[in-house]
């Protein structure tokens, strides 16, 4: 028995030490740790999301804002670690919905590779939303039996809406989920994200979001054993997101959407169209638009697949595409400007007199006036006016002789392509929003990077040719010319010099840079940066930032030059290539100048342009159309912006008022309760 009883006593002394060491590892060498681990089991952070911050026009007209909305989201990684993967949840929060488990699946599936929306592009770890226009009987449903619906939440939400639908969808553009990949790489993101925030994906919305979306607030609540909340530990309320301030005229926007739309219509092979209404004075943007348009609200709450596609599809003219910054086509007459102005500058006298003839030898090959007709001796201010191409050719022919012709100097002075450039053309314009193009200015340099990067498919196709072609003379034409290309397609000839005159050939400009460099011209010869924000401002109306279109260079012409381009411009509408379109306009109280384009497109309708400013004793505005394979400037173009100046001035046939007959001074003051005092 002693024996024994010693076993015993070893036992249970043994017992107590392990037992000692180990109350003395957990409550001392590992206390700390599991005092945060016993916290984190009573107390749950939750992120709280702000609202996000408005979008105004120029005289605090909402561009975009938010309604209050319920919204029922689901917690993808809940449902996926219940045995049937959620299905039972699913079905009966369809049958609440009046919805589909397929559809609902659909919403909360991760967008990737070979999946077709709709998705989820977001993170896996926040609640999806899968209905933002739920009722509140819906909602109490799912709400007062959350037995029935774990992983399923329903709660008041901001939700975006646009007031104007489709209008400047591109200059606004959209929000969607942020995903895991933009959590880790965008700095400060995942710090202020709340788990339901959007993100701008285009246009303000994505180049703002940052000042638009807040900061979330904090809610940390303490919890029993089952996550019932039984307590509120910390709270600190979300940071509404600041206003944005636009010099976007909503009425404006409006008149120029209306104007493209019927230029559209009037020109049956047209598929797209795009306008600018810039600020001269100050390089603000009034209006831009582009069609065919979208509606942005269908990316709320997850868009199909079928919308999706549409979005990019080039049959129904890619509407997520702004055709006014990305867009780029060949400028035709408009681009004469930056070819007289280059022409004074390389020495050619600016109140001389030039031959107009129907045709002029360029090399051995002849190039023809408008229609081939000849119009005399004239000066450069009728050449404008009456758009008189051979003298233009005859100018880029003598200027590209002193280069050295096929055989350039070691530098040549290229005095369109560089005056063009100082235009501004060729260069983003900075705007702010994404996705701009530089356009194309073609010289010697362009040519020779693209005969190296094109020359070996050349000479493939100078072999065999061009089978796939049905039309034969067509397939010969391409044959010998890739032939060309293969031996000597790095020369700058020319006829390329000849075409760069007349805004033909390889030019490339996007509407705003045509806009934006008549600005200039017309203004105080100083070139700026375009923008579209006027102001940011906290949602009381303090003052958070101005925003200046910064000066980013000048015209290097004088200032008589630049008056006696425009006052040639300015004869355009009432006696030049314009008049039609102008018949009629009271020119004794607003007179407008301008410039028709007529840019040519092989296998297509050509480009109409028309580049316009007023009025024209101190100009104002510069509206700038574009419809590609809208014809004739003077007859497609023209009239749109005819029409888009009566809105402005209130001179339209249907007697409405003025829409903007001076643009205002300064942002709309915001009031301490948060109306606007226009």
């Amino acid at each position: 028995m002693r024996a024994r009883f010693v076993v015993l006593h070893v036992t249970v002394m043994t017992l107590l030490v392990v037992l000692g060491v180990r109350l003395w590892q957990i409550q001392v060498a590992r206390g700390p740790e599991f005092r945060v681990v016993a916290t984190e089991t009573r107390t749950r952070v939750v992120m709280v999301p702000a609202i996000r911050g408005q979008i105004l026009d120029s005289s605090g007209r909402p561009l975009v804002r938010n309604r209050s909305g319920l919204v029922v989201s689901i917690d993808r990684t809940r449902l996926e670690r219940m045995p049937d993967g959620g299905k039972a949840v699913l079905a009966k929060l369809a049958a609440v919905l009046k919805s589909t488990p397929e559809t609902l699946r659909e919403r909360i599936r991760p967008c990737g590779p070979g999946v077709a929306r709709p998705c989820f592009p977001g993170s896996p770890y926040q609640p999806i939303p899968v209905d933002d226009a739920v009722t509140t009987r819906e909602a109490l449903q799912i709400l007062e039996r959350q037995e029935e619906f774990p992983g399923v939440t329903a709660e008041v939400q901001a939700v975006r809406e646009y007031p104007g639908r489709s209008h400047a969808s591109q200059v606004l553009g959209y929000l969607q989920p942020v995903t895991e990949h933009e959590l880790e790489k965008r700095e400060g993101l995942k710090a202020s994200y709340s788990g339901v925030d959007l993100v701008g994906r285009d246009g303000l919305e994505s180049v703002y979001d940052e000042a638009l979306r807040g900061k979330p607030g904090l809610r940390r609540v303490q919890v029993d054993r089952l996550g019932k909340v039984i307590g509120v530990e910390q709270q600190v309320s979300p940071v509404t997101g600041d206003t944005l301030i636009t010099s976007i005229d909503a009425r404006v926007q409006d008149i120029v959407e209306k104007a493209l739309a019927g230029a559209m219509k009037s020109a049956p092979r047209a598929d797209g169209a795009a306008g600018v209404v810039l600020d001269v004075r100050t390089g603000r943007v009034i209006a831009m638009a582009s069609v065919p348009t979208y509606d942005p609200s269908v990316w709320t709450g997850g868009i199909s697949e079928n919308e999706y596609q549409r979005l990019l599809s080039d049959q129904s003219g890619r509407p997520l595409v702004s055709r006014a910054i990305k867009g780029t086509f060949a400028p035709g007459s408009t681009f004469k400007v930056t070819s007289v102005s280059a022409m004074v500058k390389d020495g050619y006298p600016l109140r001389g007199t030039y031959d107009c003839p129907g045709a002029f030898m360029v090399g051995s090959r002849p190039f023809h006036n408008f229609r081939g007709i000849g119009l005399g001796p004239m000066n450069l201010h009728t050449a404008l006016v009456k758009s008189c191409d051979t003298i233009f050719y005859r100018a880029a022919y003598e200027m590209w002789l002193r280069d050295g012709g096929m055989k350039p100097k070691p530098k040549p002075k290229d005095p369109m392509a560089a005056m063009s450039r100082a235009y501004g053309f060729g260069a983003k314009t900075g705007i702010d929003i994404p996705g701009e193009s530089p356009g194309r200015i073609p010289d010697r340099y362009w040519k020779k990077e693209l005969w190296a990067a094109t020359r070996a498919q050349n000479c493939v196709r100078a072999k065999k040719g061009y089978p796939e072609v049905k039309d034969s003379a067509r397939a010969a034409f391409l044959k010998r010319l890739a032939y060309e290309n293969c031996l000597e397609g790095f020369q700058w000839r020319a006829g390329d010099a000849a075409n760069f005159s007349i805004g033909q050939g390889d030019v490339l400009v996007t509407p705003l840079q045509l806009a934006n460099a008549y600005a200039a011209l017309v203004g105080d010869g100083r070139l700026r940066s375009p923008r579209i924000a006027w102001a940011l401002v906290r949602p009381d109306g303090t003052m958070v930032k101005e925003i200046k279109p910064p000066v980013v260079g000048r015209l290097p012409i004088s200032e008589e030059t630049r008056q006696y381009i425009k006052d040639a411009l300015s004869q355009v509408p009432s006696d030049g290539t314009a008049a039609g379109a102008f018949g009629g306009w009271p020119m004794d109280l607003v007179r407008i100048g301008g410039k028709t384009g007529t840019a040519e497109v092989y296998g297509k309708a050509d480009t109409s342009w028309f580049a316009s400013f007023a009025p024209t004793s101190k100009p104002r505005y510069v509206v700038v159309v574009m419809v590609s394979q809208g014809g004739m400037g003077g007859s497609t173009a023209a009239p749109a912006v005819r029409q888009i100046y009566e809105g402005i001035y209130g001179f339209g046939k249907d007697h409405a008022p003025a829409a903007l007959p001076e643009p205002p001074a300064r942002p709309p003051r915001i009031k301490p309760d948060g109306t606007v005092n226009r």
